[in-house]
Parts: structure tokens; sequence; C-alpha cells
């Protein structure tokens, strides 16, 4: 496991030691950046989080995925998240991370460009997916509202929807 995940997790533990304020139900996520925004997905659907590794190209896919690596055995499709959000491709920097995401019946990695903190807000703050005409709508849980700023929470079966 790597070491930005054992922190998340240690940072994830301690906070669920801290007094809440009352009994209203706290959403626990991990949250990271791709190009200009954070993004954030529920801390239980995720396998691991990784450096870089080689993956092998498959033909005929779209262009957003990149192809497949080896993950303990396991072959596991891997996803650029710029590219499926339309924007422009980067190369891999140190902060580029694999986030491997399972849902009910599918595992996939995500590249992101940077990993954050792991996340705890109460469900009150967030409010639900804006209406928009784009296709992209049912991939949005909804948009978390911090103290300084806001985060989009992402739904893990819709990114794992493959759809390729």
């Amino acid at each position: 496991m790597s070491d930005k995940l054992n922190q998340i997790l240690q940072k994830q533990a301690n906070q669920l030691h801290k007094p809440e304020n009352s009994d209203e139900d706290i959403v626990q996520l991990v949250g990271f950046i791709i190009g200009d925004e954070e993004y954030a997905i529920p801390i239980l659907n995720i396998v691991e989080i990784i450096k870089p590794i080689d993956f092998t190209r498959v033909p005929s896919v779209p262009d957003y995925v990149l192809g497949v690596f080896n993950i303990r055995g396991s072959v596991v499709p891997l996803i650029d998240l710029r590219r499926k959000f339309n924007l422009t491709p980067i190369n891999n920097t140190g902060d580029t991370r694999y986030i491997v995401m399972k849902g009910e019946h599918n595992t996939t990695g995500f590249v992101i460009d940077r990993l954050t903190e792991a996340i705890r807000i109460k469900s009150s703050r967030i409010d639900p997916a804006p209406d928009s005409s784009g296709g992209d709508k049912g991939m949005v849980y909804g948009i978390g509202k911090r103290e300084d700023s806001m985060l989009t929470i992402l739904k893990v079966e819709s990114l794992l929807r493959r759809d390729f």
C-alpha cells in the first residue's frame, strides 16, 4: 500500500475518533484533482492507490481507455479521467496516481493528476447533482460544500460502467 494511501487512512482513522456535534450521517470520501477541479469518491470503493505502472494497450477501444494492467493476477482496465472528462491529456508527473476502484460488478483503474485528502462531510452539506444536458450527467452524485471550496462527488458505479 502506498505511503499516501496510508496517510489518508490514518487521517480517516483519527477523524473517526473526533466527537461530532450531531448524530448526522457523515460521508467518508477520498479527494483527488483532475485538471483544475477537485473530485471525490466514497472511500469504501477504493481497492488501492498506486504509483503508475506499466500497462498494455488494447486496440479498438475509446481513447480514454489507456489499456489494461495486472494487479495481483487480475487484469484491470486503465482509464484516463482527463480524457474521459474531455480535458487535454498530460504526461504523468510525480503526483500522478492510479486509483483502483471496485463496484458491484467491475474493478477498474483510473489515472488521476493528484491525490488530495481523506474527507469527512455531513450528508446535509452535499447538494444533488446539477441538472445538465451533458452526457455525463449520471456520473455526478452531488456537490459537497466545504468551508472554503466545493468538490464534485462522483458515482462509482457510473465511472465503472463499461461502454467499450
